[in-house]
C-alpha cells in the first residue's frame, strides 16, 4: 500500500447504506429517551409543535447541504466547505465542533443504552454497562467500512420495524380501534391539550427546542459520508429526499401519538416513553420487547456517531489541521487512530458512577445539541456564500446537479431557526451548561486556530 493509499478512505457505501446511516445517527436516545424530557417540559401539544418545527429546520438544513455534498462529495464535508467558502477559522472551528457532538453525544448513548439495560439487571449500576457497549460499538467500527454499513443497515431495519408498529398500535389505541390494557375509554386526544394548547406558556417551547434539534441530529451524516459513497452525484440527493421524508414520518408520527397517551404527568428520561405506552396498551412483554428494540436503536445511534467523529478527525488531519496520526487508514479502510481518541467522548457515560445517570443524560445531551445547531448554522451559512461564489465566478446555477430551492430564504431562514434553539437555553438552568462549555470550545478552537495554523497556512497560499 502507498502513502498516498494510506490515507485515502473507501468509496463502499450505497445509496441504501447512506439512507440507513443517517437515520441510525437520528433515530436513539433523542427519540426513544428526550421525547419524554420535551412532554414533560412542553406538554402534549406543545411537543407536537416543536417536533414540527424541529423538522422544518432539518428540512432547510439537508437542502443547504444537499447542494454542497452533491457538487463537492467529500469526507468530513462541513469543514471543508466553511473553510471555503467563510474562512478558515470557521472551517477548523466547525470540524472541532461536529467532532464534540457526537464524542458527547456517545457518552449520552451509552449513559442512555445503560439507562436501559437496568430494566432487566436494576442492580448493576449504569457505567458497568457503558464500559461493555462501548467494547461492543469500538469493534464494530474497527473491522471494515463495508462491515460497519451493514451491521448499520440491519441495527437501522429493526428500529425502523418498531417504530411503524408503535405508530400502528398507538394510532388503534387513540382512535378506540384497540382497548387499553385497564379497559378505560382510550385517552383519544385529550393528553394533547391537557391543560391548554400550552400549559406552561410559550417559553418551554423555546426551552425545549435544543433537545428536539437533537433529536434530530445526524441527517447531516450524509455529507460526513459523502467521501465513502459510490456515485455521490445520484446517491447523495437520493437519500437525503429519502431520509427527510421518512423522518418527518417516523417522528411526527410517533411524536403524535407519545403526546395522545401519555401525561405530561408520567413522563421524564428514567425510563422510555415507548415502553409505559405499549404497557397502557397492554402489549404483552411489552417492556422487553420494547426495551430490546431501544437498546439495539441506541447502540445503533452510538454506532453512527463513532463513525462521524472519527471521519471528521481523520478530515482534520487530512487537511493538516490535526495531527497527521489521525490520516493514517489501516489496511481494512478505517482511520483506527482517529477511532480510537473519538471514543474517548463515550467515556463520560461513566460520570454516571459519581451522579445520577439521568442527570448526566441531560447535561450531555444539551452540550451535543448546541454543538450540531452550531453546525446546522455553519451548513446554512456556507451554502449562502458558495452559491453567492458559484455565481460571482460566471458560474449557472442550472448546472449544479442539486439545488437549494428559494436562495436565499433557506439558508437565512435555516440559520435564524437555529439560533433562536441556542438563545432558548439561556434561559434553562437544566440545559444553560451547554452556553458555559459549547461557547469557551469555540472560542478556545478559534484561538487554536489562528496560534497553530493560521500563520502557516498563509505561507503555504503565497
Amino acid at each position: 500500500m502507498t502513502h498516498k493509499e494510506n490515507h485515502q478512505l473507501q468509496r463502499k457505501m450505497t445509496s441504501r447504506h447512506l439512507f440507513m446511516l443517517s437515520l441510525g445517527g437520528v433515530i436513539g436516545t433523542g427519540l426513544f429517551l428526550s421525547t419524554g424530557f420535551t412532554i414533560s417540559q412542553a406538554g402534549g401539544f406543545g411537543t407536537l409543535l416543536s417536533f414540527c418545527v424541529g423538522a422544518i429546520v432539518v428540512y432547510l438544513i439537508m437542502l443547504c447541504l444537499g447542494e454542497l455534498a452533491v457538487h463537492m462529495p467529500v469526507t468530513g464535508s462541513f469543514h471543508t466547505y466553511a473553510t471555503r467558502y467563510i474562512g478558515p477559522g470557521t472551517g477548523f472551528t466547525m470540524a472541532w465542533l461536529y467532532w464534540l457532538t457526537w464524542t458527547v453525544a456517545l457518552g449520552s448513548e451509552f449513559t442512555g443504552a445503560g439507562l436501559v439495560a437496568q430494566h432487566w439487571f436494576p442492580d448493576i449500576p449504569v457505567w458497568i454497562f457503558s464500559v461493555a457497549f462501548i467494547a461492543l460499538v469500538f469493534g464494530l467500527n474497527a473491522l471494515s467500512v463495508r462491515f460497519f454499513a451493514e451491521s448499520e443497515f440491519w441495527f437501522s431495519s429493526i428500529k425502523v420495524i418498531a417504530i411503524l408498529l408503535f405508530i400502528a398500535i398507538g394510532g388503534a389505541a387513540i382512535f378506540g380501534f384497540l382497548p387499553m390494557k385497564d379497559h378505560t375509554p382510550a385517552p383519544y386526544l385529550s393528553n394533547l391539550t391537557a391543560g391548554g394548547l400550552l400549559p406552561n406558556g410559550i417559553l418551554p417551547l423555546l426551552l425545549v427546542m435544543l433537545a428536539v434539534n437533537f433529536s434530530f441530529s445526524g441527517t447531516e451524516l450524509i455529507g460526513v459520508a459523502a467521501g465513502e459513497s459510490i456515485d455521490p452525484h445520484t446517491t447523495i440527493p437520493r437519500a437525503i429526499k429519502n431520509t427527510v421524508l421518512r423522518l418527518g414520518f417516523f417522528f411526527i408520527g410517533t411524536v403524535f401519538v407519545l403526546a395522545c397517551l401519555l401525561p405530561a404527568s408520567e413522563a421524564g428520561v428514567n425510563e422510555s416513553p415507548f415502553v409505559t405506552v405499549f404497557e397502557k396498551v397492554g402489549v404483552p412483554y411489552a417492556a422487553d420487547l420494547m426495551n430490546f428494540v431501544i437498546l439495539t436503536a441506541i447502540l445503533s445511534a452510538a454506532n453512527s456517531g463513532l463513525y462521524a467523529s472519527s471521519r471528521m478527525l481523520w478530515s482534520l488531519a487530512n487537511e493538516r489541521m490535526a495531527h497527521p496520526i489521525f490520516a493514517k487508514i489501516n489496511a481494512h479502510g478505517v482511520p483506527f487512530n482517529a477511532l480510537l481518541v473519538s471514543m474517548l467522548g463515550g467515556i463520560l457515560a461513566l460520570l454516571s458512577s459519581v451522579l445520577a445517570a439521568d442527570q448526566v443524560y441531560v447535561i450531555l445531551v444539551s452540550i451535543s445539541g448546541f454543538a450540531v445547531v452550531a453546525v446546522w448554522m455553519g451548513i446554512a451559512a456556507s451554502q449562502y456564500f458558495f452559491r453567492k461564489q458559484y455565481i460571482a465566478d460566471g458560474h449557472d446555477v442550472a448546472d449544479l446537479h442539486f439545488q437549494t430551492p428559494l436562495y436565499p430564504i433557506v439558508p437565512i431562514a435555516a440559520f435564524i431557526l437555529c439560533g433562536l434553539s441556542l438563545i432558548g437555553i439561556g434561559f434553562d438552568p437544566a440545559q444553560r451548561i451547554a452556553l458555559y462549555c459549547g461557547l469557551p470550545f469555540i472560542a478556545i478552537t478559534y484561538a487554536a486556530y489562528y496560534a497553530l495554523y493560521h500563520n502557516r497556512n498563509e505561507k503555504q497560499a503565497t
